[in-house]
Parts: C-alpha cells; structure tokens; sequence
C-alpha cells in the first residue's frame, strides 16, 4: 500500500503526483468563475433530485391523500437511511479536497476507496434490520388504519434500494470533490429522466400504484451508479477508486467519521424532526398529515438547491485549507455567502406569496389545501437564514471543524427544534406545531451568524500572521 502505485509518480516531498490533470484547477484565481462551474452543476443536480420528489408526489397525488399521507411518512425514514451516506460522503469530500490541496493525491484516492468501501455493508445490514420492523415503525409514526398498508407497499420496496442509493450518494460526494460536478449533475439528470418516464408507467400502466413509484426510484438509483462505476473504471478523474486504495487503518476511518458524524447526526435529526411533526400533526386527522407532508416537500425544493450550492463550491475551500491560501478562502467565502443569503430569502418569499399556486400542484382536496397553505407560509417565514446555516456548515466541514460544525448543523433540527415541537403542540395545538419550526428556523440562523463571524475573524488573523498561525 506504501509502495510506488503504477498509476502514480512518486515524489520526494509530497504524498504523490497524478499523470492526469484535474478536470477542474481548484486553485484558480478567478474565483467567480471557478465557483459557477464547480456549483452551478451541483445546484442543477440537487435541484433535479428536489424535482424527482415533487415529480414523484404529483404521480401519487393522483391516487387520493390516503397514498399522499403513506409517502410523506416514509419520507423521513428515506432521509434517516440518507444519513449514513451523507455522512460517510461528507467526511470523504473534506478529506479528499484536503488532500489534493496538500498535493497528497494517493492519501485522497485512499480516502475515496475506503469510503466506497464502508458504504456498501452499511447498506446491505440496515436493509435487512430494518425490513421486518416497518410495521412497528409506521405504527410509532401515527399511521392510520387506512394509511398503513399503503405506507408497507412504499417503504419495503424503497428499502429494497437502499444500498444503490448510498453507493450513489458517496460517489456524488467523490466526484464533487475532486471538482467534477458536471458529471455528478448528469447522473442526477439521467436517474431523474429515467424516473420521470417510469412514474406513470409503473403506477398507472402497470397498476402497482405507490410501489410503482418506489419501483421507478429503484431502477433511476441502480442506473446512477452504473454510471458511476463507469467512471471510476475508466480513470475519469484525479481521484483513483481501487480496491488497493482500500485503507481500514484507525486514524483514517477517524478522519472521515469525525468530519462525518454531524452530517450524520444532522441527517438523522432531520428525519426524527418530520417524524416528530408527522406524529403531532396525527391527532388533527389525514388531511393535516398530508398537508404538512406538501410543506416539508416545498421546503425541501428550496433547500436542496443551496445544499447544492454549498456543496459544489466547498472542493475549493477544503482544497485552500489544505494549501494554506486563506486569502482565497476568504474570498470564495464571501462569495458563496451573498449566493446563498440572497436565493433564501428570495424563495421564502415566492413562497409566502405564492404559496396556494404551490399547493395546488399536490392536492385539489380543499381541506388539505387550507391546511397546507397556512403552513408553508409559517415555514418559510425564516428559511432566508437557512442560507447562512448551509454556507457555515459547508465551510466548518472543508476546514475539518467537526465540533463547530455539529453545534451549528444540529441546531435546526436537533436542540432548538426538538423541545420546541414536543412542547409548542400540547399549548397551542396545530398553531404551536407551527410556530416550532419557524422559531427553531430563527434561533439556528442567529447560532450560523455568531459562528460565521468568529471564523472571518480568524481567516484574517491567519491571513495576517501567515500560514504557521492556523489552529485546528
């Protein structure tokens, strides 16, 4: 492993040298450009598999809100089996854009390949552990009689996937962070097109209904990571994918697992947070689990393109970490900011103005469209600092900060969220589940700005006194 690998030329000083560029140079000084290619394919990306959900709801909605309710509750149980692949995807892009900034190209291919490798086991364990207890699952999620066995049709043949989609998942992170975000864009494209013309052939030609849809989402993930073995085999890029590349070593699994776990936690914080709302939202009757179920849907289109962005544009402040130019991070930083703020704020108020229009796309039930619309105002109220949150997190995780990066990513979802809608419900009813987001919304934006003001702080310190002066 230590050794002259024949796919690398070994240097005296650095870890060692590809024989192929990269596709992206992420030191580039012209940084309104570098940023644009390495985000706007990773927005476009993320904003297609946004898409593929409201694409998939649209299908189902036609199948009546008993279909609507099963799907929004087995979403969060599809964003808690994401989390291991976020996490696991995070901590290899921090570790990987370090490495090529440091020029350590064979300690980044390690870091990939032992990614890849920890990814499918997890896949194929938490599949068959949790097959069996879907029942028990639903039934603590609130689901009714007459929403259960909709709900099993769904989630079984969702889990079925599960380990293509958390293949799919760590390659996209692999590839971003090695500056290829075109690629990762038409994979995402390919699978959403391919989704797209299965949807209504699955559920309505071929009369499976909701397992159609789940079936359609299954075929889209395989066909992804089709593509990106087709990559990795063919030497697509800087980053070599091998099974000798494969490193169990403790300090490295360490390395990936700390910068991974928040991500992890804010991932699975996530999906307890739609459980929980889901779950307060049940005693008010099908109609309001489906209307909360279309907000957290709108909620999710808007936050998966800054997600995007964010994660497009950190290569190139994990791969100036690792090179020490902070000039450049400060920079890239600042730009990245206004991106993120100013699309924020912009959605959240196309959606409290437009807010009916949007619903109507996922029900034509009156009731369920009252309820909705009342509650896509309320949750977008504060979503324009949910700009700063992604923008901080993003650039606490390139620069390996793993505990300011949980104080701030768990935030939302996690400590201010959690007492609020336990509590805020049993006061004032459907209202205080409500207002628990978007004061959870509020309080985690105030926590990004403290922190991000902090770190500008000491970029410019560091700037100042020179490389020898970074901390941690």
């Amino acid at each position: 492993m230590n050794g002259p690998n024949t796919e690398f030329a070994l240097d005296s000083k650095r870890n060692v040298m590809p024989k192929k560029k990269q596709h992206v140079d992420l030191s580039d000084q012209n940084l309104l450009s570098l940023i644009l290619r390495l985000a706007i394919p990773s927005v476009v990306g993320l904003s297609i598999h946004a898409l593929q959900q409201v694409v998939n709801a649209i299908f189902v909605g036609a199948l009546g809100a008993q279909a609507i309710a099963a799907v929004s509750m087995t979403l969060p149980i599809v964003v808690l089996l994401a989390a291991a692949g976020q996490g696991i995807g995070v901590g290899a892009a921090s570790f990987i854009s370090r490495h090529l900034g440091a020029r350590e190209y064979l300690e980044a291919s390690r870091g990939a390949s032992t990614a890849l490798a920890l990814a499918a086991p997890i896949g194929i364990i938490v599949t068959l552990t949790l097959l069996p207890n879907l029942p028990g699952i639903f039934a603590t999620l609130g689901a009714t009689p007459t929403i259960m066995p909709v709900a099993l049709d769904y989630a079984g043949t969702v889990l079925l996937g599960y380990t293509p989609m958390l293949l799919n998942t760590v390659s996209g992170f692999i590839v971003r962070a090695e500056g290829y975000t075109r690629f990762s864009m038409w994979v995402m494209m390919t699978a959403f097109i391919l989704n797209a013309v299965l949807d209504p052939v699955f559920i309505f030609s071929l009369d499976l209904g909701v397992r159609g849809a789940a079936l359609a989402t299954l075929v889209s993930q395989i066909s992804a990571v089709g593509l990106y073995i087709a990559y990795f085999t063919k030497l697509g890029g800087t980053v070599l994918v091998r099974i000798s590349h494969i490193s169990l070593r403790a300090d490295r699994i360490r390395q990936l697992a700390l910068v991974g776990a928040p991500a992890t936690m804010t991932s699975i914080l996530s999906a307890l947070a739609v459980m929980l709302l889901y779950g307060a939202a049940a005693p008010f009757g099908d109609d309001s689990i489906a209307a909360v179920g279309i907000a957290v849907r709108i909620l999710m289109v808007g936050a998966l393109p800054i997600t995007g962005f964010c994660i497009g544009a950190q290569a190139i402040l994990g791969f100036g970490w690792g090179a020490r130019d902070y000039a450049h991070i400060l920079r890239a930083a600042k730009f990245m900011l206004f991106v993120t703020i100013a699309f924020s704020v912009l959605y959240s108020a196309a959606v409290v103005i437009f807010a009916r229009a949007l619903v109507s796309l996922f029900s034509d039930n009156e009731n369920v469209t009252e309820i909705a619309v009342s509650t896509c105002i309320v949750f977008h109220l504060f979503f324009g600092l949910f700009g700063v949150q992604s923008f901080v997190t993003a650039m606490l995780q390139s620069f390996g900060r793993a505990r300011l990066s949980a104080i701030v990513s768990l935030a939302r979802q996690g400590y201010l969220f959690i007492p609020a809608v336990l509590l805020f419900p049993l006061v004032a009813g459907f209202n205080g589940l409500l207002a628990s987001q978007a004061l959870a919304e509020l309080g985690a934006g105030i926590i990004a700005l403290i922190v991000m003001f902090n770190q500008f702080g000491e970029l410019r310190r560091a700037l100042r006194h020179g490389p020898q002066e970074r901390s941690g």
